[in-house]
Protein backbone atom coordinates (compact mmCIF):
# COMPACT_ATOMS: atom_id res chain seq x y z
CA UNK A 1 0.00 0.00 0.00
CA UNK A 2 2.53 2.49 0.99
CA UNK A 3 4.75 2.54 -2.05
CA UNK A 4 6.92 5.14 -1.19
CA UNK A 5 8.42 3.08 1.84
CA UNK A 6 8.10 0.04 -0.38
CA UNK A 7 10.56 1.95 -3.13
CA UNK A 8 12.91 3.52 -0.96
CA UNK A 9 13.15 -0.08 1.20
CA UNK A 10 14.24 -1.85 -2.30
CA UNK A 11 16.59 1.55 -3.04
CA UNK A 12 18.52 0.52 -0.55
CA UNK A 13 18.48 -2.75 -1.17
CA UNK A 14 20.03 -1.93 -4.61
CA UNK A 15 22.81 0.43 -2.73
CA UNK A 16 23.85 -2.69 -0.73
CA UNK A 17 23.96 -4.93 -3.11
CA UNK A 18 25.72 -3.13 -5.47
CA UNK A 19 27.94 -1.59 -3.13
CA UNK A 20 30.59 -2.81 -0.45
CA UNK A 21 30.23 -1.93 3.26
CA UNK A 22 32.80 -1.09 4.61
CA UNK A 23 31.55 0.25 8.40
CA UNK A 24 32.70 -2.07 11.10
CA UNK A 25 29.70 -1.74 12.79
CA UNK A 26 27.70 -2.73 9.96
CA UNK A 27 27.19 -6.57 8.44
CA UNK A 28 24.41 -8.21 6.21
CA UNK A 29 22.30 -10.77 8.00
CA UNK A 30 20.90 -14.06 6.81
CA UNK A 31 17.04 -14.02 5.36
CA UNK A 32 15.87 -16.44 8.63
CA UNK A 33 17.12 -13.31 10.92
CA UNK A 34 15.03 -11.14 8.64
CA UNK A 35 12.21 -13.73 8.69
CA UNK A 36 11.89 -13.62 12.47
CA UNK A 37 12.18 -9.95 12.75
CA UNK A 38 9.19 -9.54 10.63
CA UNK A 39 7.37 -12.00 12.66
CA UNK A 40 4.22 -11.64 14.53
CA UNK A 41 5.90 -11.65 17.62
CA UNK A 42 5.85 -7.40 17.25
CA UNK A 43 2.42 -7.77 18.08
CA UNK A 44 2.86 -9.09 21.68
CA UNK A 45 3.75 -7.76 24.90
CA UNK A 46 5.90 -9.86 27.38
CA UNK A 47 7.02 -7.51 30.77
CA UNK A 48 8.63 -9.01 32.49
CA UNK A 49 11.22 -12.38 32.45
CA UNK A 50 10.50 -16.37 31.48
CA UNK A 51 11.65 -18.81 34.20
CA UNK A 52 15.29 -19.41 33.84
CA UNK A 53 14.95 -23.14 35.46
CA UNK A 54 16.32 -25.84 33.16
CA UNK A 55 18.21 -23.66 30.44
CA UNK A 56 21.72 -25.90 30.81
CA UNK A 57 20.32 -28.40 28.24
CA UNK A 58 20.24 -28.76 24.56
CA UNK A 59 17.69 -26.65 22.69
CA UNK A 60 14.81 -29.71 23.00
CA UNK A 61 15.51 -30.15 26.76
CA UNK A 62 14.73 -25.74 27.12
CA UNK A 63 11.18 -26.22 24.83
CA UNK A 64 10.17 -29.04 27.42
CA UNK A 65 9.99 -26.97 30.41
CA UNK A 66 6.03 -26.04 30.73
CA UNK A 67 6.69 -23.97 34.00
CA UNK A 68 5.35 -20.37 33.60
CA UNK A 69 7.91 -17.25 33.67
CA UNK A 70 7.65 -13.85 35.60
CA UNK A 71 5.06 -12.04 33.20
CA UNK A 72 2.63 -9.18 33.95
CA UNK A 73 0.51 -10.18 30.57
CA UNK A 74 -1.01 -13.10 29.73
CA UNK A 75 -0.94 -15.56 26.77
CA UNK A 76 3.57 -16.05 27.08
CA UNK A 77 3.23 -19.66 26.45
CA UNK A 78 4.79 -19.50 22.88
CA UNK A 79 7.01 -15.76 23.69
CA UNK A 80 8.59 -17.78 27.00
CA UNK A 81 10.24 -20.39 24.79
CA UNK A 82 11.55 -18.06 22.17
CA UNK A 83 12.94 -15.87 25.24
CA UNK A 84 14.27 -19.14 27.11
CA UNK A 85 16.09 -20.39 23.63
CA UNK A 86 17.36 -16.87 23.04
CA UNK A 87 18.93 -17.23 26.64
CA UNK A 88 20.43 -20.81 26.94
CA UNK A 89 21.65 -20.23 23.08
CA UNK A 90 23.70 -17.16 24.73
CA UNK A 91 25.07 -18.33 27.56
CA UNK A 92 26.21 -21.84 25.64
CA UNK A 93 27.92 -19.21 22.80
CA UNK A 94 29.53 -16.81 25.42
CA UNK A 95 29.74 -19.44 28.73
CA UNK A 96 28.02 -17.50 30.61
CA UNK A 97 26.27 -17.72 34.02
CA UNK A 98 23.05 -16.12 32.87
CA UNK A 99 22.20 -13.75 29.76
CA UNK A 100 19.82 -10.92 29.63
CA UNK A 101 18.27 -10.88 26.16
CA UNK A 102 15.98 -7.52 26.19
CA UNK A 103 18.38 -4.87 25.95
CA UNK A 104 17.00 -2.58 22.62
CA UNK A 105 20.77 -1.62 22.11
CA UNK A 106 24.03 -2.22 23.03
CA UNK A 107 23.52 1.63 24.98
CA UNK A 108 21.05 -0.05 26.62
CA UNK A 109 22.75 -2.81 28.19
CA UNK A 110 25.56 -0.88 28.87
CA UNK A 111 23.15 1.99 30.99
CA UNK A 112 21.61 -1.17 33.08
CA UNK A 113 25.01 -2.34 33.90
CA UNK A 114 25.60 1.10 35.48
CA UNK A 115 22.08 1.61 36.94
CA UNK A 116 22.16 -2.32 38.23
CA UNK A 117 25.76 -1.86 39.77
CA UNK A 118 26.09 1.95 40.51
CA UNK A 119 24.71 5.06 43.14
CA UNK A 120 24.64 8.73 41.17
CA UNK A 121 28.10 9.93 41.35
CA UNK A 122 30.24 6.27 41.95
CA UNK A 123 33.08 6.54 39.72
CA UNK A 124 33.79 4.56 36.00
CA UNK A 125 37.09 3.69 34.66
CA UNK A 126 36.34 4.01 31.03
CA UNK A 127 38.34 4.28 27.63
CA UNK A 128 38.66 7.69 26.15
CA UNK A 129 36.39 8.33 23.07
CA UNK A 130 39.11 9.96 21.64
CA UNK A 131 41.14 7.13 22.08
CA UNK A 132 38.94 4.53 20.45
CA UNK A 133 36.30 4.50 23.48
CA UNK A 134 32.57 4.78 23.29
CA UNK A 135 29.85 7.37 23.79
CA UNK A 136 28.37 5.30 26.79
CA UNK A 137 32.22 5.22 28.36
CA UNK A 138 31.71 8.29 29.91
CA UNK A 139 31.14 10.93 26.95
CA UNK A 140 29.83 14.52 28.76
CA UNK A 141 27.09 14.46 26.11
CA UNK A 142 25.61 11.69 27.30
CA UNK A 143 23.22 10.61 29.92
CA UNK A 144 24.77 8.46 32.09
CA UNK A 145 27.84 10.93 32.60
CA UNK A 146 25.55 13.14 34.26
CA UNK A 147 24.54 10.96 36.56
CA UNK A 148 28.19 9.20 37.34
CA UNK A 149 31.80 9.82 37.65
CA UNK A 150 33.48 8.76 34.12
CA UNK A 151 37.43 8.70 34.17
CA UNK A 152 38.91 8.71 30.88
CA UNK A 153 42.30 6.28 30.15
CA UNK A 154 43.69 6.29 27.19
CA UNK A 155 46.56 3.94 24.36
CA UNK A 156 49.78 3.97 24.46
CA UNK A 157 50.92 6.57 21.30
CA UNK A 158 53.45 4.33 20.40
CA UNK A 159 52.02 0.77 20.30
CA UNK A 160 48.43 2.05 19.89
CA UNK A 161 47.57 -0.60 22.62
CA UNK A 162 45.84 0.33 26.21
CA UNK A 163 48.17 2.45 28.20
CA UNK A 164 47.64 -0.31 30.94
CA UNK A 165 49.88 1.46 33.43
CA UNK A 166 48.09 4.62 33.69
CA UNK A 167 44.91 2.24 33.70
CA UNK A 168 46.58 0.85 36.91
CA UNK A 169 47.79 4.27 38.33
CA UNK A 170 44.37 5.69 37.64
CA UNK A 171 42.30 2.60 39.60
CA UNK A 172 44.85 2.70 42.70
CA UNK A 173 43.95 6.59 42.56
CA UNK A 174 40.16 6.72 42.16
CA UNK A 175 38.77 3.15 43.67
CA UNK A 176 36.32 2.76 40.56
CA UNK A 177 32.93 0.73 41.37
CA UNK A 178 33.57 -0.18 37.76
CA UNK A 179 36.43 -0.60 35.18
CA UNK A 180 35.30 -0.72 31.71
CA UNK A 181 37.00 -2.34 28.83
CA UNK A 182 35.53 -1.46 25.22
CA UNK A 183 36.15 0.41 22.77
CA UNK A 184 34.56 1.45 18.59
CA UNK A 185 37.91 2.49 17.09
CA UNK A 186 40.64 -0.20 18.52
CA UNK A 187 42.46 -2.62 16.56
CA UNK A 188 44.60 -4.54 19.19
CA UNK A 189 43.13 -7.35 21.83
CA UNK A 190 42.96 -6.26 25.02
CA UNK A 191 45.15 -7.97 28.29
CA UNK A 192 41.75 -8.95 30.03
CA UNK A 193 44.33 -11.19 32.74
CA UNK A 194 46.11 -7.86 33.65
CA UNK A 195 42.91 -5.95 33.90
CA UNK A 196 40.96 -7.95 36.26
CA UNK A 197 44.36 -8.64 38.24
CA UNK A 198 43.96 -4.33 38.71
CA UNK A 199 40.51 -4.49 38.94
CA UNK A 200 40.49 -7.53 41.85
CA UNK A 201 42.32 -5.25 44.04
CA UNK A 202 39.64 -2.97 44.49
CA UNK A 203 36.97 -3.84 47.08
CA UNK A 204 33.53 -4.14 45.23
CA UNK A 205 35.17 -3.46 41.91
CA UNK A 206 33.02 -4.79 38.85
CA UNK A 207 34.94 -5.49 35.81
CA UNK A 208 33.00 -4.87 32.77
CA UNK A 209 33.71 -5.38 28.86
CA UNK A 210 32.17 -3.90 26.11
CA UNK A 211 32.19 -6.27 23.24
CA UNK A 212 29.59 -4.74 20.68
CA UNK A 213 32.35 -4.34 18.15
CA UNK A 214 33.91 -8.18 18.77
CA UNK A 215 31.37 -10.31 20.00
CA UNK A 216 31.01 -12.15 17.13
CA UNK A 217 35.20 -12.41 16.87
CA UNK A 218 35.04 -13.93 20.66
CA UNK A 219 31.75 -16.90 19.36
CA UNK A 220 33.96 -17.44 16.78
CA UNK A 221 36.52 -18.18 19.41
CA UNK A 222 39.32 -16.03 17.33
CA UNK A 223 39.43 -13.61 20.21
CA UNK A 224 39.61 -14.24 23.83
CA UNK A 225 36.72 -14.16 26.27
CA UNK A 226 36.69 -11.76 29.14
CA UNK A 227 34.30 -13.66 31.03
CA UNK A 228 36.86 -16.50 31.01
CA UNK A 229 39.83 -13.80 32.44
CA UNK A 230 37.48 -12.92 35.50
CA UNK A 231 35.00 -10.53 34.55
CA UNK A 232 31.78 -10.51 35.63
CA UNK A 233 29.73 -8.77 32.77
CA UNK A 234 30.35 -8.36 29.47
CA UNK A 235 27.98 -6.21 27.29
CA UNK A 236 27.15 -6.36 23.69
CA UNK A 237 25.41 -5.51 20.52
CA UNK A 238 23.89 -8.64 18.50
CA UNK A 239 25.12 -7.08 14.86
CA UNK A 240 28.17 -6.21 13.82
CA UNK A 241 30.72 -9.02 14.05
CA UNK A 242 28.22 -11.30 15.65
CA UNK A 243 25.83 -10.93 12.17
CA UNK A 244 22.08 -10.18 14.20
CA UNK A 245 19.48 -8.17 14.22
CA UNK A 246 20.31 -4.41 15.74
CA UNK A 247 19.75 -4.87 19.78
CA UNK A 248 21.77 -5.45 22.85
CA UNK A 249 22.81 -8.22 24.97
CA UNK A 250 24.08 -8.67 28.34
CA UNK A 251 26.15 -11.91 29.78
CA UNK A 252 26.82 -12.50 33.42
CA UNK A 253 29.09 -14.60 35.75
CA UNK A 254 27.08 -15.59 39.16
CA UNK A 255 24.04 -16.32 41.28
CA UNK A 256 20.89 -16.10 39.40
CA UNK A 257 17.22 -16.24 40.60
CA UNK A 258 14.15 -14.79 40.52
CA UNK A 259 14.06 -11.23 39.29
CA UNK A 260 10.96 -10.45 40.98
CA UNK A 261 12.40 -10.43 44.38
CA UNK A 262 15.45 -7.76 45.03
CA UNK A 263 19.10 -9.60 45.94
CA UNK A 264 21.57 -8.80 47.66
CA UNK A 265 23.95 -5.95 46.43
CA UNK A 266 26.82 -8.09 46.15
CA UNK A 267 28.90 -9.42 42.83
CA UNK A 268 27.34 -12.61 43.07
CA UNK A 269 24.34 -11.28 42.73
CA UNK A 270 25.23 -9.38 39.38
CA UNK A 271 22.98 -11.41 37.34
CA UNK A 272 19.52 -10.53 38.89
CA UNK A 273 20.48 -7.43 39.47
CA UNK A 274 21.43 -6.31 35.87
CA UNK A 275 17.91 -8.85 34.94
CA UNK A 276 15.87 -5.87 37.33
CA UNK A 277 17.79 -2.91 36.22
CA UNK A 278 16.49 -3.71 32.37
CA UNK A 279 13.15 -4.55 34.12
CA UNK A 280 11.53 -2.45 35.12
CA UNK A 281 14.35 -0.39 35.71
CA UNK A 282 15.54 1.23 32.22
CA UNK A 283 12.73 -0.13 29.80
CA UNK A 284 9.40 -1.46 29.47
CA UNK A 285 8.36 -4.28 27.34
CA UNK A 286 11.08 -6.65 25.21
CA UNK A 287 11.17 -6.80 21.81
CA UNK A 288 9.98 -10.86 20.95
CA UNK A 289 10.72 -10.23 17.27
CA UNK A 290 13.87 -8.82 17.56
CA UNK A 291 14.68 -11.64 20.44
CA UNK A 292 13.57 -14.50 18.23
CA UNK A 293 15.65 -13.10 15.38
CA UNK A 294 18.74 -12.95 18.74
CA UNK A 295 17.82 -16.26 19.20
CA UNK A 296 18.25 -17.31 15.46
CA UNK A 297 21.30 -15.48 15.08
CA UNK A 298 22.66 -17.31 18.44
CA UNK A 299 22.23 -20.38 16.67
CA UNK A 300 23.87 -19.64 13.08
CA UNK A 301 27.15 -18.47 15.36
CA UNK A 302 26.83 -21.92 17.41
CA UNK A 303 27.51 -23.79 13.72
CA UNK A 304 31.11 -25.16 13.11
CA UNK A 305 31.14 -22.72 9.81
CA UNK A 306 30.81 -19.94 12.29
CA UNK A 307 34.46 -20.26 13.42
CA UNK A 308 35.35 -20.01 10.33
CA UNK A 309 33.85 -16.76 9.17
CA UNK A 310 34.96 -15.15 12.46
CA UNK A 311 39.07 -16.52 11.33
CA UNK A 312 37.96 -15.09 7.78
CA UNK A 313 37.19 -11.82 8.97
CA UNK A 314 40.27 -11.38 11.12
CA UNK A 315 42.66 -12.55 7.70
CA UNK A 316 40.91 -10.17 5.62
CA UNK A 317 41.17 -7.24 7.81
CA UNK A 318 44.92 -8.41 8.05
CA UNK A 319 45.55 -8.73 4.53
CA UNK A 320 43.42 -5.19 3.98
CA UNK A 321 45.69 -3.15 6.22
CA UNK A 322 48.83 -4.63 4.78
CA UNK A 323 47.72 -3.25 1.20
CA UNK A 324 46.91 -0.01 2.84
CA UNK A 325 50.34 0.37 4.43
CA UNK A 326 51.74 -0.97 0.86
CA UNK A 327 49.65 1.77 -0.39
CA UNK A 328 50.89 4.70 1.48
CA UNK A 329 47.93 4.97 3.87
CA UNK A 330 49.59 5.43 7.38
CA UNK A 331 47.55 2.98 9.90
CA UNK A 332 47.04 3.81 13.77
CA UNK A 333 48.61 0.94 15.35
CA UNK A 334 50.39 0.26 12.26
CA UNK A 335 47.91 -2.37 11.69
CA UNK A 336 45.15 -4.78 13.42
CA UNK A 337 44.34 -7.79 15.43
CA UNK A 338 40.96 -7.66 14.66
CA UNK A 339 38.25 -6.60 12.36
CA UNK A 340 38.93 -3.05 12.07
CA UNK A 341 41.21 -0.69 10.75
CA UNK A 342 41.68 3.11 11.60
CA UNK A 343 43.45 5.60 8.62
CA UNK A 344 45.04 8.48 9.34
CA UNK A 345 44.07 10.14 6.27
CA UNK A 346 45.35 13.80 6.93
CA UNK A 347 49.34 12.27 7.67
CA UNK A 348 48.86 9.65 4.46
CA UNK A 349 47.33 11.95 1.77
CA UNK A 350 46.91 15.55 3.22
CA UNK A 351 42.54 14.95 2.92
CA UNK A 352 40.46 15.33 6.03
CA UNK A 353 38.43 11.88 6.73
CA UNK A 354 35.19 13.39 5.50
CA UNK A 355 36.19 14.39 2.26
CA UNK A 356 37.57 11.00 1.45
CA UNK A 357 34.10 9.50 2.95
CA UNK A 358 32.40 11.08 0.60
CA UNK A 359 34.58 10.55 -2.32
CA UNK A 360 34.60 6.33 -1.71
CA UNK A 361 30.48 6.78 -1.14
CA UNK A 362 30.60 7.67 -4.87
CA UNK A 363 31.89 4.43 -6.11
CA UNK A 364 30.27 2.35 -3.83
CA UNK A 365 32.68 1.91 -0.73
CA UNK A 366 30.95 3.10 2.59
CA UNK A 367 33.31 3.61 5.33
CA UNK A 368 33.05 6.09 8.21
CA UNK A 369 35.22 9.47 9.32
CA UNK A 370 36.71 8.88 12.32
CA UNK A 371 38.67 11.14 14.75
CA UNK A 372 42.29 9.47 15.61
CA UNK A 373 43.84 9.46 19.03
CA UNK A 374 44.77 13.18 20.05
CA UNK A 375 43.10 14.19 17.13
CA UNK A 376 42.98 17.96 16.89
CA UNK A 377 40.64 18.54 14.23
CA UNK A 378 36.92 19.14 14.06
CA UNK A 379 34.57 15.96 15.24
CA UNK A 380 32.90 16.43 11.27
CA UNK A 381 36.06 16.76 9.45
CA UNK A 382 38.12 14.64 10.94
CA UNK A 383 42.04 13.14 10.74
CA UNK A 384 40.78 10.01 9.93
CA UNK A 385 38.41 7.06 8.94
CA UNK A 386 37.28 3.88 9.94
CA UNK A 387 36.35 0.58 8.23
CA UNK A 388 36.55 -2.78 8.77
CA UNK A 389 35.74 -6.33 7.50
CA UNK A 390 32.70 -8.21 8.32
CA UNK A 391 29.90 -7.21 6.09
CA UNK A 392 31.89 -8.04 3.21
CA UNK A 393 33.68 -11.24 4.38
CA UNK A 394 29.50 -12.41 5.27
CA UNK A 395 29.06 -11.94 1.48
CA UNK A 396 31.97 -13.88 0.62
CA UNK A 397 34.81 -11.78 -0.75
CA UNK A 398 38.22 -12.83 0.07
CA UNK A 399 41.94 -12.23 0.30
CA UNK A 400 41.99 -11.47 -3.34
CA UNK A 401 39.13 -8.79 -2.81
CA UNK A 402 40.82 -6.93 -0.16
CA UNK A 403 43.55 -5.98 -2.89
CA UNK A 404 41.42 -4.44 -5.22
CA UNK A 405 39.81 -2.44 -2.37
CA UNK A 406 43.06 -0.99 -1.09
CA UNK A 407 43.25 -0.02 -4.91
CA UNK A 408 40.16 1.88 -5.30
CA UNK A 409 41.01 3.25 -1.78
CA UNK A 410 44.27 4.90 -3.24
CA UNK A 411 43.01 6.12 -6.21
CA UNK A 412 40.55 7.69 -4.54
CA UNK A 413 42.44 9.56 -2.38
CA UNK A 414 44.88 10.03 -4.57
CA UNK A 415 41.96 11.75 -6.58
CA UNK A 416 40.78 13.88 -3.72
CA UNK A 417 44.44 15.31 -3.04
CA UNK A 418 44.08 16.53 -6.82
CA UNK A 419 46.80 13.99 -8.26
CA UNK A 420 44.33 12.37 -10.60
CA UNK A 421 41.70 12.73 -12.65
CA UNK A 422 38.14 13.19 -10.90
CA UNK A 423 36.83 11.54 -13.93
CA UNK A 424 38.03 8.29 -13.00
CA UNK A 425 35.90 7.96 -10.04
CA UNK A 426 32.65 6.83 -12.64
CA UNK A 427 34.94 4.19 -13.92
CA UNK A 428 35.57 2.87 -10.71
CA UNK A 429 31.79 3.29 -9.28
CA UNK A 430 31.47 0.25 -12.45
CA UNK A 431 34.50 -1.47 -11.27
CA UNK A 432 32.96 -1.86 -7.86
CA UNK A 433 29.22 -2.33 -8.75
CA UNK A 434 30.28 -5.33 -10.46
CA UNK A 435 32.40 -7.17 -8.08
CA UNK A 436 30.08 -6.51 -5.38
CA UNK A 437 27.17 -8.14 -7.58
CA UNK A 438 29.38 -11.17 -7.84
CA UNK A 439 28.82 -11.67 -3.92
CA UNK A 440 25.18 -10.73 -3.44
CA UNK A 441 23.64 -10.35 0.26
CA UNK A 442 22.94 -13.39 2.20
CA UNK A 443 19.05 -12.32 2.56
CA UNK A 444 18.79 -12.17 -1.29
CA UNK A 445 20.94 -15.75 -2.57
Amino acid sequence: MDKKIFDLIEAERKRQNEGLELIPSENAVSKEVLDAMGSVLTNKYSEGYPNFEGLDGDDDEVLASTTAGHRYYGGQQNTDKVERLAIARARRLFHADHANVQPHSGAQANNAVYNAWLQPGDTVLGMNLGHGGHLTHGSPVTQSAKIYNFIAYGTNPETGDLDYDELERLAKEHQPKIILVGYSAFMKVPDFDRVAKIGKEIPGCLLMADMAHVAGLIAGGVHPNPLEHGFHVMTTTTHKTLRGPRGGLILSMGKVSNPLRRPEHTLENIPTLIDRSVFPGTQGGPLEHVIAAKAVAFYEALQPEFHDYAKKIVENAKTLADALKERGFKLIGDGTENHLILINVIESYGIDGKKFEIALDKIGLTLNANSIPNDTRKPFEPSGVRLGTPAITTRGLGKKEMIKIADWMQKTAEICAGKRDEAELKKMREEVRKLALKFPLPSDK
